[in-house]
């Protein structure tokens, strides 16, 4: 685990992230920051864990970014919700958000979320996970397709928008790090930006 210059305290703060969950996230932090896309490839590999698959792409979107901004603090996050060990993405539309809450109904699943903070030109870089145990309630067709309706978490991984509607689908959430579960644990991320140099306040 490696500390950073003490130089690095006016360093920019960058968010490499296309989601508008972790943007709002961040900004409750009240830093000044930009957003840069990341233009990770986020296809799973042949075996690869839930977990695993979420360390690598938040590690490989804060290496992108950093890459093109060196001297900035850069903050690459990433979500993967795990079905006994199968991992479950983002949607991407209605049909497959449908199969997504009916095989999670009535069980647990945890959602991980990693996150990497990281400097080129210091060689800062700090990863850690925050899983988040899900209970969902038993759901009927006709919720799972009001909700839908209502919501369209079409982008959110598990189709579970909890910070909405969602939550109503939940009996129980499990996590020491809250914000989690919507895509940016600022517990972490906060103690990660202190060891990188930045104060939050």
């Amino acid at each position: 685990m490696q500390l950073a210059s003490r130089d690095s305290a006016v360093r920019p703060l960058v968010l490499g992230s296309t989601s508008a969950y972790r943007r709002e996230l961040l900004s409750r932090l009240r830093l000044e920051f930009t957003v840069e896309p990341p233009h990770v490839d986020e296809t799973p590999r042949a075996g690869e864990s839930p977990e695993a698959l979420a360390r690598r792409l938040a590690a490989a979107k804060a290496a992108a970014v950093a890459r093109m901004h060196p001297s900035s603090v850069v903050i690459g996050s990433d979500q993967v919700a795990d079905l006994e060990g199968e991992p479950l993405g983002k949607p991407g539309n209605h049909a497959n958000a449908v199969a997504q809450l009916l095989k999670m109904s009535g069980r647990t699943v945890v959602f991980q979320t990693a996150v990497t903070v990281m400097c080129q030109d210091t060689g800062f870089a700090q990863h850690d996970l925050a899983p988040v145990r899900v209970r969902f309630r038993t759901l009927a067709r006709e919720e799972i397709e009001a909700y839908l309706r209502a919501e369209q978490p079409y982008d959110c991984a598990g189709s579970a928008k909890s910070e909405g509607l969602g939550i109503a689908l939940l009996e129980a959430i499990d996590s020491d790090d809250p914000t989690a579960l919507v895509g940016l644990p600022l517990i972490r991320t906060c103690r990660m930006l202190r060891a990188a140099g930045l104060r939050v306040f």
